[in-house]
């Protein structure tokens, strides 16, 4: 049973792991090097959060840019992998603390990737995932704790740009939404909150949007994006690219 575990494993890798490399023999010998990128998804709260379909949107509005190589994989054992530094970039696009463990080398080796200057970008209830698990709420900078944190209604409101030096959102302009806003997240490392919003849930301005450092890596951890709806917008596309290309080389070439 072991040996079978082991042999899906090293499949599961291979097939993430080989694929920025075997992807880049077909690109123009003059084009710039695309960032390779994994997103990690197959985990969430269904119908409410359909990653099946948020997460090729999310691989069309980043290979559309024409700056990443994108490969996906369902499987969070993939995290096990100690060739993630194939990777420059990695997005979490699953949640909720039903999500399966990470065994403790997939948390070590997430964690050392980071720390040693691989991006992440977690996304919408990313936060929610491994409530048991400290150092998680300091790599994501905020989390979501179970019977803490919350929102309203889905609903209309305008996110606040109040950074608009940040090559992340340089001279975007605020914009309105049609999502969850999610509220009364905990943590206390230090973040630099790119966008906010006003909850009538918590009746205070959220954090949505907001970069830190882990170790040497670029965490851009962004809580938007409910659904299809919820994502599916150019703000939210800009936000996509700009932040991945942010978190993988900590520039943004646009």
């Amino acid at each position: 049973m072991r040996s079978a575990k082991l042999a899906g494993l090293l499949l599961l890798t291979l097939g993430c792991l080989l694929f920025p490399a075997l992807s880049g023999l077909a690109q123009d010998a003059n084009a710039p090097d695309k960032i390779p990128t994994l997103i990690v998804t197959g985990h969430d709260v269904l119908p409410a959060h359909p990653w099946p379909d948020t997460t090729p949107l999310l691989r069309q509005q980043l290979e559309s840019s024409g700056k990443f190589d994108v490969r996906v994989c369902e499987d969070t054992s993939i995290l096990e992998s100690s060739s993630l530094d194939v990777y420059k970039v990695i997005v979490l696009n699953f949640g909720h603390w039903s999500a399966p463990e990470l065994s403790e080398r997939a948390k070590e080796n997430l964690l050392a990737y980071v720390r040693n200057g691989g991006g992440l970008m977690p996304l919408h209830f990313a936060c929610s995932s491994y409530q048991g698990w400290d150092e998680y709420a300091k790599l994501l900078g905020r989390v979501w704790v179970k019977d803490l944190a919350g929102h309203g209604p889905r609903s209309k409101f305008t996110v606040k740009i109040v950074d608009q030096d940040h090559p992340i959102t340089a001279g975007m302009k605020d914009f309105v939404a049609d999502d969850e806003l999610y509220a009364k997240l905990s943590g206390d490392a230090e973040i630099h909150v790119l966008a906010t919003a006003d909850s009538d849930w918590s009746n205070k301005t959220e954090p949505l949007l907001f970069v830190l450092k882990y170790g040497q890596g670029n965490v851009v951890h962004n809580l938007l994006g409910h659904d299809v709806k919820g994502r599916d917008y150019p703000e939210y596309a800009q936000l996509m690219v700009r932040g991945a290309e942010f978190a993988a080389t900590g520039k943004v070439t646009d």
